[in-house]
């Protein structure tokens, strides 16, 4: 059984998803794939300790600091390949993005490969059940791309913009954003 609760965020609301003892997720109101791979439906329950915890951490972060993500109990659902980008993906330090390609560079040694997909790390990133606290807003393109950020372009310029990323050689991808920014550097 999983257990569900909301907060309020710079961002915009935010569901949170427990297995009773362990973070399960934190996604963004509209966010694709929003409840991810959590099986049957959420019990609402406020009164889950690790709640308290995630709210806390949230507040936190928003507050400027920078809390890291081994700070809570986190049980991810996703296959060993996702659990494996998303451990990548909790090294990253604040202010730093790196790119889809890295981490497939990074996987393919991992797993003993001589090359690895930057398609399926792709995949194992848009598919992260924990938004913000697993990091995958820092992971940009090759070409400093804004690209691919479940939760929206928007919102992962705002939170790379708190952590004090170096936002000059990224830009918003032509096919990303219909508000007339398309194309635009930052």
């Amino acid at each position: 059984m999983y257990y569900s609760t909301t907060c309020p965020s710079p961002v915009g609301v935010i569901t949170l998803a427990s297995d009773g003892e362990k973070l399960a997720g934190l996604w963004l109101e509209g966010q694709k794939y929003y409840g991810g791979a959590i099986a049957g439906s959420m019990t609402e329950n406020d009164d889950v300790p690790v709640f308290s915890a995630a709210k806390q951490w949230l507040n936190r972060y928003f507050s400027g600091e920078k809390p890291l993500a081994s700070e809570l109990p986190l049980a991810p659902v996703g296959s060993e390949f996702r659990q494996k980008v998303w451990e990548i993906l909790c090294e990253i330090p604040y202010g730093s993005v790196i790119t889809y390609g890295d981490i497939a560079k990074r996987m393919a040694v991992m797993l003993n490969r001589p090359t690895m997909s930057g398609q399926a790390v792709g995949g194992a990133v848009g598919h992260n059940p924990i938004s913000i606290i697993i990091p995958c807003h820092r992971v940009v393109g090759g070409n400093g791309s804004l690209t691919g950020y479940a939760g929206g372009i928007a919102t992962k310029m705002k939170l790379l913009e708190l952590e004090g990323a170096d936002m000059s050689s990224l830009f918003i991808p032509a096919s990303s954003e219909p508000n007339g920014h398309a194309g635009a550097s930052i």
